[in-house]
């Protein structure tokens, strides 16, 4: 079983996707920001199999304008080495990859514009999958579309366009549930038609059910032989409701009880579970962690990234912590993680946002310059005084962690969240 994360990641420099406007999209400024995001590509697939993160999925944004300007492009042939050579980390890894078209991407669109649009937007995604040579277990997931007032025609729209589909795109193509028009049993209904996989997605079908009578496991069960063996394990999207958020916004983090007693009720199934979550790859690392034992230096590692996090949240907390890892023979995970979530769940009080900022000024004292030293006196001043917030206290130190390279730092989340 793998779990994953969507996209982008926290406090992984080097890491961040680029675009342009519509304006400036040159031919040349095109070819830089697609070299861009391969290189930050990569350092995330390596930031993945450093993590023991072994699903993972592309961003649609990897290769700007992709399903347009950029199709006018020979951007597989200029940079085929570099694709062929994340494709290939991705094998010997294991990982697993996938892609998520955006809403704009309607195959059953009344308007055959849009609907010819949305099978090039298909053809991109798919290029780039084959352009790192990955097999038909690498998948693309798309939603049914629109309803546009008549269901049965819009699904027969779908299941005739998707015949017509170009075979390295049906190969890969894989349908979810959506949280407003197509719930699991009307997808259900389309894979029976055509033999296309299934997703099943927790929290869509929470808010868009078609049985509340029958439970996750269930669904997923029914879902699971919509998936042949090519297609590799059977895949679902778990995500938990963002409190306080209209029904189906995703939660800033996962709650680790949760998760893991939906876990335990899938033992025995092979399957990977893509978590749809705002704070992306730390929920990830935290079920992972969760999940399986192992060396306590993992969650050491871990609890470098969030040490200062929790100490301006919580300096009760961060002692708790502390002094769970200092037993070495122990593999305290639940409990770390838990301390973590209590801490998150606490209002900010200014003298421990203040007790952190100094502790992590600590590690320019003897290098910063005199203007730099100031400036960070002042700040701190104005924070304290609720002349200013403290954003501007962390951007200060943050711009400094970069210009010393301070990469105990940059890796932590102070910073991001």
């Amino acid at each position: 079983m793998r779990i994953g994360y969507a996209c982008l990641a926290i406090a992984v420099p080097g890491s961040e996707m680029k675009s342009c406007t519509l304006k400036n999209a040159s031919p040349e400024r095109l070819l830089l920001l697609i070299e861009h995001n391969l290189n930050s590509l990569q350092t995330l697939i390596d930031y993945n199999i450093c993590n023991n993160v072994r699903l993972f999925r592309i961003s649609s944004d990897l290769i700007p304008f992709g399903s347009s300007l950029s199709a006018e492009l020979p951007w597989r042939e200029i940079f085929s080495e570099k694709l062929l050579a994340i494709g290939q980390k991705i094998l010997r890894s294991e990982m697993r990859v996938s892609m998520h078209p955006g809403q704009y991407t309607v195959l059953n669109s009344p308007d055959t514009l849009v609907a010819e649009r949305g099978v090039e937007d298909l053809h991109y995604h798919a290029s780039v999958l084959e352009s790192m040579g990955l097999g038909n277990e690498h998948k693309i997931i798309l939603h049914l579309g629109g309803v546009y007032g008549d269901k049965p025609q819009a699904i027969s729209r779908f299941i005739s366009r998707y015949k017509d589909l170009d075979p390295s795109i049906k190969k890969r193509l894989v349908l979810e549930n959506d949280d407003r028009m197509y719930n699991i049993e009307d997808v259900l209904g389309v894979s029976s038609a055509v033999g296309i996989p299934v997703v099943y997605d927790t929290l869509h079908n929470s808010v868009n059910p078609f049985d509340k009578a029958v439970d996750n496991v269930a669904w997923i069960k029914a879902c699971s032989d919509s998936w042949k063996k090519d297609d590799g394990p059977q895949k679902i999207h778990y995500s938990q409701q963002h409190q306080g958020k209209n029904p189906g916004a995703h939660s800033g983090s996962i709650q680790i009880a949760p998760f893991l007693e939906f876990w335990q009720q899938l033992s025995g199934m092979n399957i990977d579970i893509m978590l749809e979550v705002k704070d992306k790859n730390l929920s990830a690392l935290k079920c992972i962690n969760c999940m399986n034992e192992m060396s306590i230096a993992a969650l050491e590692t871990e609890w470098a990234r969030y040490k200062y996090c929790i100490l301006e949240r919580s300096p009760q907390h961060y002692q708790k912590i502390r002094q769970l890892l200092r037993e070495k023979g122990s593999y305290p995970a639940l409990k770390m993680y838990r301390s973590i979530e209590d801490s998150f769940d606490l209002q900010f009080v200014p003298g421990n946002r203040v007790n952190a900022a100094q502790h992590v000024w600590g590690y320019f004292k003897d290098k910063a310059s005199e203007a730099e030293r100031r400036r960070f006196q002042t700040l701190l001043q104005k924070f304290s005084s609720g002349e200013a917030g403290i954003q501007l206290v962390k951007n200060h130190l943050l711009r400094l962690a970069e210009k010393y390279q301070e990469d105990y730092l940059l890796s932590g989340y102070y910073f991001y969240i």
